[in-house]
């Protein structure tokens, strides 16, 4: 891991600790999902970043990969989730935290036991403990409050321009014994009254290049350098390009995922459709150093 690498991930850092605490105040029940995601990715430009991936608004039993699309009406209410990273030279700080719109106990209850887990499961890795441990401490702590740690999420190493890289950080136990090596991670709880897994849902409008190739569409082949130039191998969506390009942009998004050359994900949804909460971060090892940057 080289200097470059954290010091881009320390200042992509800073830029989402403001942005979060200044979302807490402002983000209510009510407002437009797209209003949300628009104004904290462009608060991400006018702090010197670039947005890692789309925000992801996940109300309730929808525990990941819902962005708005560009002509989207949902408000916001319930249960929300707001998963925003920032990128620098393609280093990127992940972070995540969850908000009850709806003054219910329930709610308060499970975004508090998400943040109690992650806040184990740092505590776990400056312990020096294995895979297998940190699992089991985010695990008991959501079995603890009554609830169930989501096993088929989990957290991830971060390289350049990879925001999924290398290990998985489980959040149950899965028994393994490998110890995290020094390296930039997410570590991020899911926590739900249900039966904690996800199952794919309808697809979410975000994407990522998959491979090298080309298609005949000129539109296509204009819109792919675009996204190879600004977004590299980083997740993007269709509500960006329709908003460079417009609604072509959406023919050739489908000409590029019938092609292969780009995937679509799916939203993740809670399998017994109850709300999950979820809390994430972003840390660096460094030797024996652990360090928090979101």
């Amino acid at each position: 891991m080289n200097k470059e690498a954290v010091e881009s991930t320390r200042k992509a850092g800073e830029i989402v600790q403001k942005i979060k605490k200044e979302a807490k105040s402002w983000i209510k029940q009510g407002m437009p999902l797209i209003e949300i995601a628009e104004k904290i990715e462009a608060q991400i430009i006018k702090q010197g970043g670039k947005p890692a991936f789309p925000v992801n608004l996940g109300i309730n039993e929808y525990a990941a990969h819902y962005t708005p699309s560009h002509n989207e009406t949902t408000i916001a209410y319930g249960l929300l989730k707001i998963d925003f990273g920032v990128q620098i030279k393609g280093y990127v700080a992940d972070n995540a935290f969850s908000l009850d719109l709806a003054n219910s106990t329930k709610n308060k209850e499970l975004i508090k036991a998400s943040e109690l887990a992650l806040e184990r499961a740092i505590e776990s890795i400056k312990n020096g403990e294995t895979l297998g441990e940190i699992g089991t401490k985010i695990q008991k702590t959501a079995s603890d409050a009554g609830f169930s740690a989501v096993q088929n999420l989990s957290g991830h190493g971060i390289e350049q321009w990879e925001l999924h890289s290398g290990l998985t950080i489980p959040n149950y136990n899965n028994n393994s014994s490998i110890v995290l090596e020094e390296g930039i991670y997410a570590i991020e709880p899911f926590i739900t009254t249900g039966e904690g897994k996800v199952y794919d849902g309808k697809p979410s409008g975000i994407y990522q290049i998959k491979k090298s190739g080309s298609v005949r569409d000129n539109n296509a082949r204009e819109i792919l350098k675009y996204i190879l130039d600004e977004y590299n191998t980083l997740p993007f969506c269709s509500r960006w390009l329709v908003k460079k390009f417009g609604t072509r942009a959406l023919i050739s998004l489908n000409f590029l995922e019938q092609a292969g050359i780009i995937h679509q994900f799916t939203h993740l949804v809670e399998k017994s459709k109850s709300p999950v909460s979820q809390s994430e971060a972003t840390i660096i090892i460094q030797g024996e150093n652990v360090e928090v940057v979101t």
